[in-house]
């Protein structure tokens, strides 16, 4: 089985998607699941995770909709205001919601580089675990210090940090993301999603030589039992097809054992969110 462990549908809206800047101008448009389906028939996966890419309840509740009514999607990471004094009334309420496995904050917007070690930001996260709930890491590698700190104190939550921290590839950026990185993967309970790397580099010139070094120490750090795939999709596009983004994981872990290939492509995701 293949699960694709991070995903995006929305409905473009120019204010609410105003990160979708003019050099990303081809995904200024709608992605819905049968856009999605279609992409999944055609490169042999069999579910997804849909994660938030707005900040409101009304996206979560969007894309539970979208669960509801696509059985491929297998899950959803959500966004609730993890800083609010009555979150655990919100957090009770989705609880009865199956398909809601985790939540997610766009911390990577945020000018504080210490957004993560706010004190109402750390209570709020502090319920996640009475529920079960996943947290899913957004930030940049100027942010890592922040996570180190972040992870120490919640040593039974489940996190995940998406896009491998999203180094800077472009500009070859990688001691330091590297260093903070192996730092964070000592933590038992924090995951990492190869996915979004290809947008980080050139989105025209890149190579999979390019991010092989950033590939490796990801797996190197976390091992075959704490990586998962993910595609980024649809915003993988702005600098490949889907087909490409699942290649260049595939061929890097072509030489492991089918047992490492399965936990990496869909198992270790299955069981972080509980599909």
């Amino acid at each position: 089985m293949i699960i694709d462990s991070h995903q995006h549908f929305w409905k473009y809206d120019s204010e609410r998607h105003a990160w979708i800047d003019d050099d990303m101008s081809d995904i200024r448009r709608d992605f819905l699941p049968y856009h999605l389906k279609e992409v999944y028939d055609e490169n042999g996966i069999d579910g997804c995770v849909a994660v938030q890419a707005d900040q409101t309840l009304e996206e979560t509740d969007f894309l539970l909709g979208l669960a509801h009514e696509n059985d491929f999607i297998k899950g959803v990471v959500g966004w609730a205001d993890l800083r609010d004094k009555n979150v655990e009334e919100t957090l009770e309420k989705y609880s009865s919601r199956q398909k809601l496995k985790g939540w997610r904050h766009i911390v990577q917007g945020e000018a504080d580089a210490n957004f993560l070690l706010r004190s109402d930001f750390i209570r709020g996260i502090s319920y996640l675990e009475k529920y079960d709930y996943t947290y899913d890491i957004l930030v940049f590698p100027h942010q890592l210090g922040a996570v180190l700190e972040f992870v120490k104190r919640f040593p039974n939550q489940k996190f995940v940090i998406d896009h491998i921290a999203k180094p800077y590839i472009k500009d070859g950026y990688y001691e330091g993301w590297a260093l903070l990185m192996e730092a964070i993967a000592k933590y038992e309970n924090v995951f990492c999603k190869v996915s979004g790397m290809i947008t980080e580099a050139d989105y025209n010139t890149w190579t999979p030589l390019e991010l092989q070094p950033y590939l490796e120490h990801v797996f190197e750090i976390f091992g075959s039992e704490r990586v998962m795939f993910g595609s980024d999709w649809p915003v993988c596009l702005v600098a490949g097809e889907y087909k490409d983004v699942k290649k260049l994981v595939r061929d890097f872990i072509s030489g492991l054992n089918s047992h490492d290939q399965d936990m990496i492509m869909g198992e270790n995701a299955v069981a972080f969110y509980r599909l």
